[in-house]
This record gives structure tokens, sequence and C-alpha cells, in this order.
């Protein structure tokens, strides 16, 4: 059954970036308002497990959760399919455990000083601690994860965390290889952020008892939605502002991370652009920024960019015609809008 285009989607393209964005989630995050704090408190309650002297490490990390994007895909889904429970709060809190502990490790391997808006783990405490407070964070959410009644969940967040962690290693080795394909590029963000957002959807509506036809089509969303999401963020890194984004922006260059947009110019480019381009980000230093950007918005990469995030946006969206007609799926349908118009806000 097609879902139509739900009403709720605020038109955002003439009016305040910031405080249309914010409003939109709010609105696309309705259904779920009062499971998203139910999971808040969920990981308030994990920090009581970890032995004092480190409860105050754990509190600093699980306190930084953002918009909550991957609990809300997790009660979304099983909303859509069925009824939310209890295991549907531990599963979230799992997911958001799992994800901020590659938070707290991305910080470190990226030198990066701010995190939403706050210092790292790793800038306030140094990278010993932070590396050590990340590992607990992953081995506590397998731990809680065991702890469901079927060992398919354990099994699943375990597989998941581990093909995050490879897809960071992947990522490791890719750097500065500036002719790398699009292909393995696309495979990285799916491993490292997309896999994620795929194990909230699946797992989300498997216990709500959806088909396996209806878990392979969430599964399929959280691919689109999360690729779409992590190359949204490597663009952040180019025109974002970091006030607006929350943390270090120039990261990704000052490491060598191939991104969506180096790609794009680097595989158009005139050969001299293309060499300097190399010359620049081989040997990087933040002085070069401006010839970059200016690189970048001669090739046009921002706008071909965009083409690509809407194109896997738009992938998202068709795989919630499968799911029955309920304010959780309208929600799955609205999501992508308001990724859409977060990016249609960068470089303005």
């Amino acid at each position: 059954m097609a879902v139509p285009a739900p009403q709720v989607i605020p038109d955002l393209s003439t009016t305040d970036p910031n405080g249309r964005v914010r409003a939109a989630w709010e609105e696309v995050v309705a259904p779920v308002k009062s499971f998203l704090g139910q999971v808040s408190g969920r990981l308030v309650d994990q920090v009581r497990e970890f032995e004092p002297e480190i409860a105050e490490y754990a509190r600093y990390a699980l306190d930084n959760q953002g918009k909550q994007l991957r609990p809300a895909l997790v009660a979304l889904s099983g909303g859509a399919c069925g009824k939310l429970n209890d295991d549907h709060i531990s599963l979230a809190a799992i997911i958001e455990m799992i994800h901020l502990a590659t938070l707290v490790h991305d910080d470190i391997m990226d030198g990066a000083s701010l995190r939403r808006g706050r210092s790292t783990l790793a800038m306030r405490w140094g990278n010993d601690i932070a590396v050590l407070v990340g590992d607990c964070l992953f081995a506590h959410a397998l731990k809680l994860a065991a702890s469901f009644s079927t060992a398919d969940v354990c099994r699943a967040v375990a597989l998941s965390t581990h093909v995050v962690c490879a897809g960071e290693i992947l990522q490791s080795h890719r750097r500065r290889r500036w002719n790398l394909p699009r292909a393995e590029y696309y495979k990285v963000l799916e491993m490292k952020t997309a896999e994620l957002f795929a194990l909230a959807c699946d797992l989300g509506g498997r216990l709500a008892d959806a088909s396996q036809t209806q878990r392979d089509a969430l599964r399929r969303y959280g691919l689109a939605l999360g690729t779409a999401y992590q190359i949204y963020d490597d663009v952040v890194d180019l025109y974002g502002a970091e006030d607006d984004a929350g943390k270090s922006l120039g990261t990704d260059l000052a490491k060598g991370k191939v991104t969506l947009p180096l790609l794009i110019f680097l595989e158009n480019a005139r050969e001299a652009d293309r060499q300097q381009m190399i010359q620049w980000l081989d040997a990087w230093d933040p002085s070069y920024f401006v010839g970059v950007r200016a690189m970048l918005d001669q090739s046009n990469a921002l706008e071909a960019s965009r083409e690509v995030i809407d194109g896997l946006l738009n992938t998202a969206r068709e795989c919630t015609k499968v799911l029955p007609d309920t304010p959780e799926t309208h929600a799955l349908y609205a999501l992508p809008g308001f990724l859409a118009q977060q990016t249609s806000s960068l470089g303005v």
C-alpha cells in the first residue's frame, strides 16, 4: 500500500533554517517523544552500573545524545508495524550507547576538540581515558544485548558492532587515496554509519512482530537514510559552520579523509587543478581551505553531492510503501525531508 506524503512536513525553503529545522524535527518525532524520554532515562540508569570512579566519564559520554536519531528509528519502525514495549527501550539504549562509543573513538582519531558544542571526552580527560571509556561503553552495550530472551537480538547487535568497527578501519586504510572509486566510498559509509541505522530499523520492526518483507524494507530504509546522513556530515566538514554543527570542522581535510565533494571534484577536474588539490591535501595547512573551497565551488561539488543525497532519501521514502498506514510510518516518510532541508541550507 502506498503511503501518501504526510501533511506534517513544513516547507523550510524560504524561512530561517535553524529555527524551522528544529521545529521540523520535533514534528517528525512527535509520535515517539515520550519513548525518547524513556530511552534517556534508561541511559541514565546505566551510568550507575559503572564503577564510581568511571561513572563521571560514562555520564559525560552518554549525556551527549543530540537528536536521538537512532532511538527514534527504533521507535518509529516498531510503531509502524505494531506495539512498542520495554524491549524497544532497551534496544534503543543499546544502539545509542554503541553510537556514542564510536563518537568517543572517532574524536580521538580525528583529534577533534568539539562535539555537539562542548569539549570532547578526549580533550577533557585525554586520549588514554577516552579510549578505555569507549571500550567500556561497547562492552556494556553488548552485555545489555545478551539479556534479551532471544539470542537473535544479541547476535544482530554484535554483528552490527563488528561491521561498524570494521568500517572505521577500512576508512583509515583509505585515507589520502584520492583515486578511490565511489563504490568503495559508499561501502565504507554503509558499514561505519548506515549499519546502525539499519539495525535500529530492522530490530525495531522485529520486536513489534513485523513481517520479513517489512523488516527487509526497514533495513533498506536505514541503509539509505544512514548513507545519506553520513554524506551530509562529510559535506558539513566543508560547507558547514562550526557554531551550527557543534563540532570541529575541517577535520576530514586535516586527516586526509576521502569525502564525496572531493571525489566529485577529482573525477572531473582538469589535470593541473587536480594536482594542485592533491598537493594541498597531502601537505594540509588550514590556510589552504579557501583555495579548496574555491575549486570545489567551480566544480559544483556541493550541488552534485546534494543530488546524491536526494537520491538516497528518495530510496528511503520508497521503502515505506510496504508499511501499514500509521503515524509512525508517516514520520518515517517525513524524516528524509528533514535531512533534505538541512542539506539545502549548507553553503548558503
